[in-house]
């Protein structure tokens, strides 16, 4: 369709729409050149041991997290620590979406979410939550959560994604989700929004996002 229309719309929606369209469209292209520097990356640093979680089948190492013939792992650190009475809800959104998605991503690369609480803790949460598809590992005794930005000096919890990637025989870092780290005018990080359907959903909409933020419960 060349030149789309809806039923009784005016001129001058069309000449709004037609400014946003091609301000979208610029987006898109913008987006596809950032994909292709991200994977144009260089290899990051190589992996400095093999950490050991824990997950429904007993110990792992992060070198088991890898399938046969999938060489890239996405990690998700979400922030559910001992000491946190509940999860973070925004992970907690994120992670809902992510798990629908899980049997597709996996198609294509390994998928794990990490947190500090123990397994059994997770395993609960994930239950309540309905959550079949995500493979989740706990991180309470090793170093993985700090070294790659999960968990801030103090002890608080981050929400980093990181990838990684096997060459050879060996790990390597590829990316990180650092926008983090560069939060925006607002002091909103939004470092993972392009994969989160809610904020994708709700920036279409004339209400936005609005002070809304997800809750565990409703």
């Amino acid at each position: 369709m060349a030149d789309p229309r809806y039923p009784n719309e005016t001129s001058e929606y069309r000449e709004a729409r037609q400014a946003l369209l091609a301000a979208e469209a610029d987006l898109r292209e913008r987006v596809e050149r950032v994909a292709a520097l991200r994977r144009a990356l260089p290899l990051g640093g190589a992996v400095p041991q093999d950490y050991r979680f824990q997950g429904a089948d007993g110990s792992v190492k992060l070198s088991e997290l890898f399938a046969v013939g999938k060489d890239s792992l996405f990690v998700y650190s979400y922030m559910f620590s001992p000491q946190m009475k509940a999860p973070c809800p925004l992970c907690t959104s994120f992670l809902d979406a992510l798990d629908a998605q899980a049997p597709h991503i996996e198609q294509r690369i390994n998928l794990v979410v990490s947190a500090k609480s123990p397994y059994a803790r997770l395993a609960g949460v994930a239950k309540d939550r309905g959550w079949r598809n995500m493979r989740l590992v706990s991180d309470g005794e090793s170093s993985y959560h700090a070294d790659y930005l999960g968990e801030a000096p103090d002890g608080s919890q981050m929400p980093m994604a990181n990838v990684f990637v096997r060459r050879e025989g060996k790990i390597y870092h590829w990316w990180g989700s650092e926008l983090l780290f560069v939060p925006n005018k607002a002091g909103d990080p939004r470092h993972i929004d392009m994969m989160w359907p809610l904020w994708n959903v709700l920036d279409t909409t004339p209400d936005g996002r609005g002070g809304f933020s997800p809750s565990l419960t409703y």
